[in-house]
């Protein structure tokens, strides 16, 4: 299976990095064609330009810059997001590839009515996703319902992918991580994914 890890941290230390590094020999082992995508180290640049919002509602979207990413998507089965959830949101970065490389007419087409707007990521089978919070499960869980888990179940897979299957781990408190703590969290992604 065709599989693209996105990684959105800037720090070549961060627990980010060492969850990738973990769950990419994971799926390699389990026989995953892995393709790396690491937004900081790509030099990815999250800004929607003008010409391209521009584009979002006319025949084609412009491409130009981002044929290389939009084809990536477009050939992905598999996809894991591993980033640090800030705000309770995505970090910059990653929420710049989702409105720049998530686009009209390769991830989603436009109602001609301007109604609901309908999938096109039909090869997009699975998205994984692992996120750290230097908040604990409670806060995410019962005072804001899990933001970023809903953006991306009902907002994106459901808008551009909607039979793909959905798993989130989230390791909360990050910023107070032991080694046992950290090793058991890859047990966990070791079993689920």
């Amino acid at each position: 299976m065709n599989c693209l890890v996105v990684l959105a941290h800037p720090l070549d230390n961060s627990l980010c990095r060492y969850l990738s590094e973990e769950t990419i020999s994971h799926l390699m082992s389990k026989g995953y064609n892995v393709e790396i995508k690491d937004l900081y180290q790509d030099g990815f640049d999250p800004v929607l330009s003008k010409q391209e919002r521009k584009s979002y509602y006319e025949n084609e979207f412009d491409v130009n810059e981002l044929n290389e990413e939009i084809a990536q998507l477009k050939n992905t089965e598999s996809l894991v997001l591993i980033f640090p959830t800030w705000w309770f949101g995505f970090p910059a970065i990653l929420k710049g590839w989702f409105d720049r490389v998530w686009a009209p007419g390769h991830a989603y087409n436009h109602a001609s009515d301007l109604g609901a707007i309908t999938p096109c990521l039909s090869n997009l089978k699975e998205v994984k996703v692992i996120t750290t919070l230097g908040a604990p499960w409670w806060v995410d869980i019962f005072v804001l319902w899990k933001p970023v888990n809903r953006i991306i179940r009902i907002a994106l897979l459901g808008a551009c992918a909607k039979k793909c299957k959905f798993k989130m781990l989230s390791f909360y408190k990050s910023e107070n991580a032991s080694k046992s703590r950290v090793a058991r969290f890859v047990d966990k992604m070791r079993a689920c994914f």
